[in-house]
């Protein structure tokens, strides 16, 4: 069971319920036939793959200004990250390596909740649907051209097994994976440190990347449907669905298909964080919206009143019951959105099924570490809405906002 949670560490729904997997209900009567919109699905993953609530789409790589193509299934559609990056493994294509002035190879070394990803940047053409962004810098996770600087920690996600997805296609709210600290002079306390100059296969050290240069988010690279996307996903009954489907949807209020309507727009602030209130009326916890995320992650048993599960499945909880629950998320306090939840008991889940609406855990780093938000909301979230994700500094309202 793969329990990735793909988050960096910079920077009215429609409740339609049915047997889920069976196609896009809830999405608005919205297929997959527009050129900015493709199709999403929610399976156990590529072979070899027990994945349980990721959300996959297709994605085509082509060397840049030419027809020299790959297309990948299983790329993980990631809101809580930035840009494209795919397993060097499964790429057959000479894409070129993107140089800094110095003629310099560029890598970089991403950290996520439960891993990091070290890989050169290189070129390509990426192509989503009808939509396509010209030579965007990219990730080749994994890829041995340079060894692993002692500096890049972490736990090291280098394969498919340590991924458990082809790639990852980061469609957050941020233009870039870093912007402006990475562009500061590597020894900085500013510069995170992510990216790293190479002059030779044992010689990469930190270093200052422009923004131009930085891992960079498709979505914002399109010519018209610049300023964000939309995630559609049917209701599923509370025991889980073998196979779901919806759609993703480029841009936001750009097109006829992509307006706003009566959607609840919630701004975020620099880290891209919204306020979550647990219980309704109680404490006010930083937090995102991630559908890299397979679970509802939220404080820990503690504050949430919930059992851990027993053995290797303790980073959930299983309640005895199915525990129904809600939490007002809002800006700066206000009245906000109340957002009803269930979690069940992972030990009894249906091992046939790979959707569920109702898997929650305890947020990993919470509240050891002040920089950890207390609400993670990850798939579960999205099923039975329309989910927007708004980039920084485009559209009309402004982004970064999520809004459903």
């Amino acid at each position: 069971m793969a329990l990735l949670l793909l988050a960096t560490g910079c920077g009215g729904g429609d409740s339609s319920g049915g047997s889920g997997g069976v196609g896009p209900a809830g999405t608005g009567g919205q297929t997959a036939t527009a050129p900015n919109v493709v199709p999403l699905t929610v399976d156990s993953g590529p072979p070899g793959v027990d994945y349980i609530n990721g959300l996959f789409v297709t994605v085509t790589l082509c060397v840049p200004g030419t027809t020299s193509c790959q297309t990948f299934d299983h790329f993980l559609v990631d809101t809580g990250s930035i840009g494209v990056r795919v397993l060097s493994s499964m790429v057959t294509l000479s894409l070129p390596a993107l140089m800094n002035a110095s003629n310099h190879a560029l890598a970089e070394c991403i950290p996520f909740v439960d891993g990091t990803a070290w890989g050169p940047v290189g070129v390509a053409d990426v192509k989503l649907g009808g939509e396509s962004a010209s030579s965007l810098p990219i990730q080749l996770i994994g890829d041995q051209t340079y060894a692993v600087p002692s500096s890049c920690t972490g736990s090291p996600v280098t394969d498919l097994q340590s991924l458990s997805a082809n790639g990852i296609l980061g469609v957050g709210v941020f233009p870039q994976d870093c912007g402006d600290a990475c562009a500061q002079p590597a020894s900085s306390r500013a510069n995170p440190g992510l990216y790293y100059a190479c002059s030779a296969p044992q010689s990469c050290a930190v270093t200052s990347v422009s923004v131009a240069q930085q891992v960079s988010h498709p979505v914002a690279a399109f010519p018209v449907d610049n300023d964000g996307s939309i995630i559609r996903l049917p209701g599923i009954d509370a025991g889980g669905a073998p196979v779901v489907t919806g759609t993703l949807t480029f841009g936001i209020g750009t097109q006829s298909n992509n307006g706003l309507g009566s959607a609840i727009v919630l701004p975020l602030d620099d880290m891209g964080f919204v306020g979550t209130t647990f219980p309704p009326g109680g404490t006010t916890y930083n937090s995102y919206v991630d559908s890299g995320s397979n679970g509802l992650y939220f404080l820990n048993s503690g504050l949430a009143g919930l059992p851990l599960c027993a053995g290797g499945l303790d980073a959930f909880y299983c309640p005895a019951a199915t525990a129904n629950l809600s939490a007002v998320v809002s800006v700066n306090g206000g009245a906000g959105a109340t957002v009803p939840f269930t979690v069940g008991n992972l030990a009894t889940f249906r091992a046939a099924n790979s959707a569920f609406s109702n898997l929650g855990g305890p947020m990993p780093g919470f509240p050891t570490d002040s920089r950890i938000p207390g609400f993670d909301w990850g798939l579960p979230f999205f099923f039975g809405r329309s989910v927007y994700t708004a980039i920084a500094g485009r559209g009309s309202p402004v982004g970064p906002y999520f809004a459903f």
